[in-house]
């Protein structure tokens, strides 16, 4: 049986027209349809058939688009269409104050967790994100984060591989648990007819 989205639950709009939509993602409800019959974004932005372009974990908010037609969907899937920045809250002071991560990931489904590996081989995917400290605090930092690729859990894990996890993620080795410190507050939009579109939390 499915779970029935609670009545208060809803997603912030923030443009939509005949080809895409633009939303906030709430924390704790799915970014789309699965096969455990928790709340997703498909029963906040019902009775519209959508389809998503990129993905948020379940325990992160912010910017999301999904395409209302398959050739939308490609159109955005293809690289540079989105330029996805984020926020992150991060135990300790990852130093240089800005940089970039570059690793081999690899998602194990059953245990819904991502590892950095050393080595290519079945199932292993290049990840690549940008970083930049904008302020630190008392035991831990702000960061600035802009994705390169889209690979499950990636903020999480190529932070937490490094001793910065972030706050309240459990998961990947935070020492306190939380709502974890990630946010999706910036997305750029190349809009199938050509303009250019940006959103901000």
């Amino acid at each position: 049986m499915r779970e029935d989205p609670q009545q208060n639950r809803r997603t912030d709009i923030k443009y939509e027209d005949e080809l895409l939509l633009v939303c906030v993602k709430p924390r704790g409800i799915l970014s789309c349809r699965d096969a455990s019959g928790k709340a997703c974004m498909d029963d906040l932005l019902a009775p519209r058939q959508l389809y998503p372009v990129h993905r948020l974990d379940k325990e992160v908010t912010g910017l999301m688009v999904f395409a209302k037609d398959a050739k939308t969907a490609a159109f955005l899937s293809a690289p540079d269409a989105l330029v996805k920045e984020y926020r992150a809250l991060c135990q300790g002071h990852p130093k240089p104050v800005e940089g970039r991560m570059e690793d081999l990931l690899f998602h194990d489904r059953q245990k819904n967790k991502t590892y950095v590996v050393k080595r290519q081989r079945n199932g292993v995917r290049k990840a690549s994100l940008s970083y930049r400290v904008l302020e630190y605090r008392e035991d831990h930092s702000l960061v600035h984060v802009r994705l390169h690729t889209g690979r499950t859990h990636q903020i999480r894990v190529q932070f937490a591989s490094r001793g910065f996890p972030l706050l309240g993620d459990r998961k990947y080795g935070a020492s306190v648990s939380g709502e974890i410190g990630l946010e999706a507050y910036r997305l750029q939009i190349t809009h199938p007819k050509g303009n250019l579109l940006q959103f901000e939390l």
